[in-house]
């Protein structure tokens, strides 16, 4: 695996490939689980090279502490990449993906406004375009993303329909613990009393009933708790564990595509 920090170097060890290879791309944050894994795990099996992307996007934070305190640990997911088979492992600095003087955004208005875009404003614009970001630097066959972030698909999905970019999107199950919670990078920063309480939502979504939902969150600091019209329509739910804000959402029909 070679670790590359420019989009230089990016491009310049992919073009030699492009004419006979299918090329995977899996964009990620870093603090690696089993999810993150099992998006390589598909990406190793279904293209000739797999790409991971590891960049902590600093525009998708809308408090700096929410930022310094998200975990990283480059070395241990290198690691992690390594051993599943990455071909190039893309992490470059900030300012190599915000220049001096970046002014270009994208915006997915009405997705983007909802749910997660009520309570975080600019959030989604900040992901949509590091990832258009990320997909022209790649250029990538198929890019792979997890359904535990079901409204960043849905977001991801318009992206490349509205500006007709030529990839394909793939979407994997959630991967869960064994009490049902999501993994996601954001469980590090729960301690073992919160760790048990955020279990609750993972029983909440099961039922796949808003009205029930809320009742089993009833004393838990709820942001939303809705059923959204994606595709598949999905409950989805955040909630506040002590410092540390959880998402999570169950398809309620068909699978994810």
């Amino acid at each position: 695996m070679r670790t590359l920090r420019t989009i230089r170097e990016v491009r310049d060890a992919l073009a030699p490939l492009r004419a006979v290879s299918r090329i995977g791309l899996v964009p990620t944050m870093g603090a690696f689980h089993a999810g993150h894994e099992s998006l390589i795990a598909a990406a190793r099996a279904e293209c000739d090279v797999v790409v991971v992307s590891l960049f902590v996007n600093p525009t998708q934070f809308g408090q700096t502490a929410d930022l310094e305190s998200y975990p990283r640990n480059e070395a241990r997911d290198a690691g992690i990449a390594a051993e599943a088979g990455v071909d190039l492992l893309f992490a470059p600095p900030v300012e190599e993906m915000y220049p001096d003087g970046f002014q270009t955004w994208i915006e997915v208005t009405e997705l983007g406004s909802v749910l997660e875009g009520a309570f975080r404003p600019g959030h989604f614009r900040a992901v949509a375009t590091v990832c258009c970001k990320l997909f022209n630097i790649v250029r990538p066959d198929v890019a792979y993303f997890g359904q535990k972030d079901a409204q960043q698909v849905e977001v991801v999905r318009r992206l490349i329909r509205d500006l007709d970019l030529e990839l394909e999107l793939r979407v994997l199950p959630t991967v869960r613990d064994e009490d049902g919670l999501a993994l996601s990078s954001r469980n590090a920063l729960l301690s073992p009393e919160e760790r048990e309480q955020a279990a609750a939502l993972a029983r909440a979504l099961a039922t796949r009933d808003p009205a029930a939902a809320r009742r089993l969150l009833n004393g838990y600091d709820v942001d939303y708790v809705e059923v959204a019209p994606f595709d598949p329509p999905v409950l989805a739910a955040a909630v506040r564990i002590g410092d540390t804000r959880l998402i999570d959402n169950v398809p309620l029909e068909g699978a994810p595509r």
